[in-house]
């Protein structure tokens, strides 16, 4: 148990110096979207960059791994949609809770999580849950959330900008400028690696202060019971997802993930959903509710993740 809690303590260790120092006042909540810039649009680019440019595309792009990863998903938001709509949930709230049991915090928990549980793969994982997170899965969530405010005439302009929108975001360059640089066959220079070395280090400790600062003064009104559904949504069903579709791989003839791979799936999925939820929910009026299951799923997940942990490694 020890050596789950040395993996899990410095998580949120890192989150809750965040909370302390916002909840003091040595930084402003106002500080903490400047700080989240940073890292979404500077460390974690230059991250995923030399993740990709730095290795053979047959090394990097594991098939087998995305396949689990979006079916898992895509798995997850349909049953979140059947469940949420037998229990009589309005068409937006619907739409935002979804999000939340399908997006994971992949850059900010995720990642510094691999990083001391698996970092052999921490790199590679990020890049391909990204690929699949920024290109199928967030995207569906947003056409959900688009489509539960019922303005037919303008969805389909609204999902072009969501496509547009998503080829735009820092991160997804990143990955198609790495995957260029990979192909051409290119060295990438020492000097310019350590570069992308010393930013990339930059973004587990300061995403996780972040995740901790932004938790600082959240709406705390909303739908509670929504939320806490969203949470079991998010820490049990979507790693069950993942999980379950891991043991359908052999069933349909391919080759079973690496032990490394099928654990970095499933405690990927495990994670609490992304920072940015709450701006997504705010759309729909529902900041109130997904604040809530935001607070709560960052808190249980210190549990359901050091009990994931002690089973998987």
């Amino acid at each position: 148990m020890l050596a789950i809690l040395s993996i899990t303590f410095p998580i949120y260790a890192a989150i809750a110096l965040g909370y302390v120092m916002v909840r003091q006042g040595v930084f402003q909540p106002q500080h903490m979207p400047v700080f989240g810039g940073y890292v979404l649009n500077v460390a974690l680019p230059a991250l995923l960059f030399n993740a990709v440019a730095t290795r053979d595309v047959s090394d990097l792009f594991n098939l087998t791994y995305m396949a689990v990863f979006l079916a898992g998903s895509l798995a997850t938001i349909t049953v979140a949609f059947v469940i949420l709509s037998a229990v009589g949930t309005s068409p937006t709230r619907r739409a935002v809770a979804i999000m939340g049991t399908s997006c994971a915090n992949t850059g900010f928990v995720g990642y510094p999580l691999l990083l001391l549980a698996l970092p052999s793969v921490a790199g590679q994982v990020l890049a391909l849950n990204m690929l699949v997170e920024n290109f199928v899965v967030i995207p569906v969530c947003l056409a959900i959330m688009e489509a539960s405010k019922a303005e037919e005439a303008h969805i389909l302009r609204k999902l072009r900008n969501i496509l547009l929108g998503v080829l735009r975001r820092p991160m997804v360059l990143a990955l198609t400028a790495g995957l260029v640089f990979s192909l051409s066959g290119l060295v990438l220079p020492e000097p310019a690696g350590r570069f992308l070395d010393m930013l990339a280090a930059s973004s587990a400790a300061l995403a996780l202060f972040v995740i901790g600062g932004s938790l600082v003064g959240v709406p705390s009104r909303g739908n509670s019971g929504i939320a806490m559904l969203t949470v079991l949504g998010k820490l049990a069903l979507h790693p069950a997802m993942i999980a379950l579709t891991l043991l359908a791989v052999p069933m349909i003839g391919l080759a079973p993930l690496p032990p490394d791979l099928t654990a970095a799936a499933v405690i990927s999925a495990a994670v609490p959903m992304f920072t940015i939820y709450a701006l997504f929910a705010q759309e729909l009026g529902h900041e109130g509710m997904a604040s809530i299951a935001q607070v709560l799923a960052t808190t249980l997940a210190f549990f359901t993740l050091s009990a994931l942990l002690f089973v998987l490694l």
